[in-house]
């Protein structure tokens, strides 16, 4: 049992980019889903698949994108708010972060949202993730 799923869903990723694995696979949940179609809209990631196994859970096959053969895509991936800490931003936190390298997952109001998205839809949230 895992008692943070996001942190398990970055681990996977962080561990298959660094062994340079092209496919991963995750147990599925929808924030979990939202989270890597984020990735793969904003280009760190090549495709993602939703897949039923025989037992009937479902699981994400994640493909990881990479420049050549040793060059990896993504640099970095980081939770930032946890179980025991939760860490929110408003729209002004928001100009702060957007001018940092990289890409931040907030949970808005309106669902999950990539940085740029949330600031242009002048909403604030809670702090997911970031990726380099």
């Amino acid at each position: 049992m895992h008692t943070d799923p996001i942190s398990d869903l970055l681990t996977r990723i962080r561990n298959a980019n660094t062994a340079f694995q092209e496919v991963v696979n995750i147990p599925y949940s929808k924030m979990k889903w939202e989270v890597v179609q984020i990735l793969k809209s904003e280009g760190f990631l090549k495709d993602i698949r939703e897949e039923t196994l025989e037992n009937g859970k479902k699981q994400i096959v994640v493909w990881l994108k990479f420049f050549g053969p040793r060059q990896r895509v993504l640099s970095g991936l980081k939770r930032i708010s946890r179980p025991g800490r939760r860490l929110y931003a408003t729209l002004d936190d928001l100009k702060k972060i957007r001018r940092d390298f990289g890409l931040t997952v907030l949970s808005t109001s309106r669902g999950l949202l990539a940085d740029q998205q949330a600031y242009s839809q002048k909403v604030g949230g809670e702090l997911i993730c970031k990726v380099w």
